[in-house]
Formats: structure tokens, sequence, C-alpha cells
């Protein structure tokens, strides 16, 4: 048995996303063992930071918030879809079809998109033209049952589709409004070596949350 990592280490000023409801992270010492004799930690973070997973009411209002998600959503048996090697491009209907399809007699409800833009994660490179799902993608990723993604990019969607656009976050929409999980900012994927495994992907349990901060593993066998 194989145990891979693919969570973000959360710390001081790690990169978020540049606008104004998404908050600077902050850890700080409040404890000290010279002092206090124990450590403790200050955390400012937002329910999107590093790692993370996207409630339904991240989007649709009156959603399923973040402690309201099934477990069985978040663990269990998960298929990986290599596109690293489509670049920073629009991942069609047909694509995401095609690397479906082989696993359509399993019975599919999780799926890691594995892109490698993970490595740009520091640079403001990471939220720039990243890859991205066609709308057409997405609705075949809600009829064949899906109920958790994984990327290791910032979002679904096109970066030109995005807050202040005419058409927000089409895809984040679509597929939050049918139940169907998302977790981003996922990285390590390279490191996994197999078609299938078993995920587990535990969000803090916060009241009412739009998301949170998860740890995420994947298990090879």
């Amino acid at each position: 048995m194989r145990i891979i990592d693919l969570t973000l280490t959360i710390c001081n000023n790690m990169l978020t996303f540049p606008s104004y409801w998404h908050p600077q992270v902050e850890v700080s010492l409040m404890g000290r063992h010279e002092r206090e004799g124990r450590e403790t930690r200050k955390l400012i973070l937002g329910t999107h930071t590093g790692t993370h997973i996207d409630a339904p009411s991240h989007f649709i209002k009156g959603g399923k918030t973040i402690e309201e998600i099934e477990l069985e959503y978040l663990i269990g048996p998960a298929i990986v879809v290599d596109f690293s090697k489509k670049g920073n491009k629009e991942i069609s209907y047909k694509e995401v079809k095609e690397a479906l399809e082989k696993f359509k007699d399993k019975n599919i409800k999780r799926v890691l998109f594995r892109y490698d833009w993970s490595e740009k994660w520091g640079s403001p490179d990471y939220y720039v033209d990243y890859p991205f799902f066609s709308f057409e993608a997405c609705k075949y990723i809600v009829e064949c049952g899906i109920k958790l993604i994984g990327l290791d990019t910032p979002s679904p969607d096109s970066v030109s589709k995005n807050y202040g656009t005419e058409e927000d976050s089409p895809n984040h929409k679509l597929l939050l409004s049918n139940d169907v999980m998302i977790i981003e900012y996922l990285c390590n994927m390279k490191k996994i070596t197999k078609e299938e495994v078993d995920l587990l992907a535990l969000p803090l349990k916060i009241e009412k949350a739009d998301g949170a901060p998860c740890r995420c593993v994947v298990i090879e066998k």
C-alpha cells in the first residue's frame, strides 16, 4: 500500500486567489515553549485556502454547506485522468468522454484530473491561462453521475469567465447545482502511478461554510 499526499501545506502569506473576499493567510505563534511552556498558533485563513473543497453553497444559494456533504462522496474509489500533456487549453466534451468511457462499468463517483499545474504553485502564473473544462464536458460529468471531481488547478472554469465577466463561473454553477463537489488546488499528482486509487478528502467541519481546506490523500494498492 502506498499513500500519496495531494495537499498543499498551509503557511504564512501563502498564495491565495487575488480578490478582496479571499483573506491573506496568517499563521502566527502565540504560545511559546520558553514562556508559556507550550506552543500554540493563531490561524487566519479563508474557506478556499490552499487545497480545499467547494460546497454547493459556494455558488448556489440554499445549496449544501460543507458540513452537510455526505461523507461517502469524499471517501472511496476514484479514477485518475491524466491530461498533463494537454497544455493550458480547454478540455472538450470529447476528451472527457474518451477518458471516462473505459471506466463506464465501474460506477464512477470520483474523478481526479491531473494537469501538473501545481508545478506553477507559488507564482502569480498559477492563476493565468490554466486548463479548464468546456461547459459540455461538465454536462457530461454530471450525466455520468459523478459526485466529486478533483483538480490540480485553481478552477474548472476558464479565467476569462470569472467574477466581473458577463458569464461568471458557469462550470462551477453547473457542477455544484447538481451536487458535484469540487476539490481544487491539489498537488503531487505526478506521483500517482495508477489509474484507480482510493481517495480520502476530509474538509474542516465548519458550520454553514461554502467550502473548507481539506487534507486529501490517495492510496495505491
